[in-house]
């Protein structure tokens, strides 16, 4: 756990043992619910903190998150990025979305068991959330570690952005050529400048994307559209 109080007193975070504790009880529920339902592959504690609790507080650092204070997890799975970020910032709202009923209805109950009020859990496709009036460019900030091609990630969630807000993923060391790939798609849904922040001591790069103009009607396409046919 010293990992994960060593980037919370990096970030100032307020009362970071408390939190930190929140998040060690957090990852022990989601391991017991694990055995049920499956909502992560790692089940080593210390890989876990790891990859799901310090990796999710990456996003912290940029102005684009500071500056937010309405946030939306696509793809949230076991509740990665949403609830760490959560947790350290409880002054923020989350909308955690997730298209498997049984996981997110698992988020939403370990949230309330643990007193953690500022995040909603929300079952859905990322299709059909965005358009509808309560989440299309409704928040300041997407965020998503959900692996998909930026191609398709980028319709999934820059349509949940409003205008001068951002979309941060989550990405490999490595994502050059996607993002390069991707540049197009991201125009016709309303993106803006992208830039990749590497992170080489952890492997991973942020990829955040400014929302310049509306996303047009027409996006998101129909449920299982972009993934079948990418932008």
């Amino acid at each position: 756990m010293s990992d994960l109080t060593k980037l919370m007193d990096k970030l100032n975070i307020e009362e970071a043992d408390a939190k930190a504790d929140v998040l060690i009880r957090y990852m022990e529920k989601v391991l017991q619910w694990n055995e049920k339902v499956n909502l992560t592959a790692i089940t080593d504690r210390e890989e876990f903190v790891h990859k799901h609790l310090v990796d999710s507080l990456l996003c912290a650092e940029t102005l684009e998150f500071t500056e937010s204070s309405s946030i939306c997890d696509v793809g949230t799975g076991g509740g990665f990025p949403g609830v760490p970020l959560a947790v350290c910032y409880p002054e923020k709202e989350f909308v955690l979305m997730d298209s498997l009923a049984k996981r997110i209805k698992i988020v939403q109950q370990i949230c309330d068991e643990l007193s953690i009020k500022n995040v909603r859990a929300v079952h859905g496709r990322a299709e059909d959330l965005a358009r509808t009036e309560d989440y299309r460019e409704a928040f300041d900030l997407c965020v998503s570690r959900a692996v998909a091609n930026m191609r398709v990630l980028s319709e999934y969630c820059i349509p949940f952005v409003r205008v001068g807000g951002s979309f941060i993923a989550y990405k490999g060391a490595d994502c050059e050529s996607e993002i390069d790939d991707s540049k197009e798609a991201i125009r016709r849904l309303g993106g803006g400048e992208t830039e990749i922040r590497k992170l080489p001591h952890l492997g991973h790069s942020l990829v955040i994307i400014k929302k310049v103009s509306p996303t047009p009607k027409t996006y998101p396409r129909k449920a299982g559209t972009p993934a079948r046919k990418p932008l």
